[in-house]
């Protein structure tokens, strides 16, 4: 049996101002999410980025090359429905952050680690005043009490839209630290991308890549750096 998919039925699909933002329109009526809620979003971008995924659909709809709009989808219908459950439970990745489990050796892992994850913590200082602790090994250790709850303030004060995205950026990295630096301009996606899997690169470098391992790697590198672009998107 072949799966069921929805058929184009709309000849052109437009952003439009409304009340509350920016709704998409498919020849003049409303998108709704799959909970049936008004998809109307906060920014004419994301709007815009949204309005190009549904004009780009054939004959048949793929959701898989809808990615803005299943966001969008998630921010309304997940995140806006339980806003303070979302961001206690990335806030609490402050206190076992990835950049603060180390390696204790190879003395190459612990150089690289320490050259490349340092300047992401010190830039949590300079910007929030807080300072999470490093260790070696992967136990955990709990970080000072007010030095998350410090972050978590900064959590909590997304938009739905935000927090939609920054959930994944903070899930696929391991790291509040690299999500907020990269929400908040101080390094590039694509860089954040490859300081959260600086062990496995290193790995790889010396036994060689796994090529099962690579292609899930990119999948995923592909849906962070949608996140990064989805967050800029509904904060303009």
């Amino acid at each position: 049996m072949s799966e069921w998919a929805m058929k184009r039925f709309w000849k052109e699909a437009l952003a439009e101002p409304c009340e509350g933002g920016f709704a998409i329109k498919l020849d003049g009526r409303g998108v709704k999410t799959p909970a049936k809620t008004p998809l109307v979003v906060p920014t004419e971008g994301l709007a815009e980025a949204i309005a190009y995924e549904w004009q780009a659909q054939g004959e048949k709809v793929n959701p898989a090359e809808m990615p803005f709009t299943r966001t969008s989808n998630s921010a309304l219908d997940k995140v806006a429905t339980q806003h303070a459950e979302v961001a206690d439970m990335l806030a609490a990745y402050g206190d076992s952050d990835l950049l603060c489990y180390r390696a204790d050796h190879p003395e190459e892992l612990v150089t690289r680690q320490s050259e490349r994850w340092d300047p992401m913590l010190d830039w949590l200082l300079e910007t929030y005043g807080t300072r999470l602790t490093t260790q070696a090994g992967v136990i955990h250790q709990p970080q000072d009490p007010l030095a998350v709850a410090a972050l978590a303030r900064e959590v909590h004060a997304q938009s739905p839209f935000q927090l939609a995205a920054f959930h994944d950026l903070v899930a696929m990295s391991g790291s509040l630290v690299l999500a907020l630096a990269v929400t908040r301009g101080a390094v590039d996606a694509e860089a954040a991308w490859h300081l959260s899997r600086l062990d496995e690169e290193w790995q790889e470098e010396q036994w060689g890549p796994d090529e099962e391992a690579t292609a899930i790697a990119e999948r995923k590198r592909g849906e962070f750096l949608h996140a990064a672009r989805f967050y800029a998107l509904a904060s303009a």
